[in-house]
């Protein structure tokens, strides 16, 4: 299993939120992701099951350390959290201007 410091977890889990944002996805991918945390560990050895076709046309660590990440049902609920701040952070922005 590849190991992964929490700055390097928040860092993944807020590039994913940010990227979800700006393609305004925002109630699309939280809905998915409260519907999958019961199997997120599934997702994640499915992802493990992939990885060699992946890696053959792209990078395979970012692949790997999302694999890992998805492992524990924490960090989705991480994510959704990151999501919903980010959505409301711009939000607020947009309002002041």
């Amino acid at each position: 299993m590849l190991e992964i410091t929490e700055a390097r977890r928040d860092e993944i889990i807020r590039k994913l939120a940010e990227k979800v944002v700006d393609m305004k996805l925002t109630p699309v991918a939280i809905v998915m992701l409260e519907s999958s945390k019961p199997i997120s560990y599934v997702g994640s050895q499915l992802m493990v099951f992939f990885q060699p076709i992946y890696s053959a046309v792209f990078p395979a660590t970012p692949y790997n350390e999302i694999a890992t990440l998805l492992e524990d049902r924490s960090n989705i609920e991480r994510l959704i959290t990151e999501i919903e701040k980010i959505e409301e952070e711009r939000r607020v922005c947009k309002k002041k201007q």
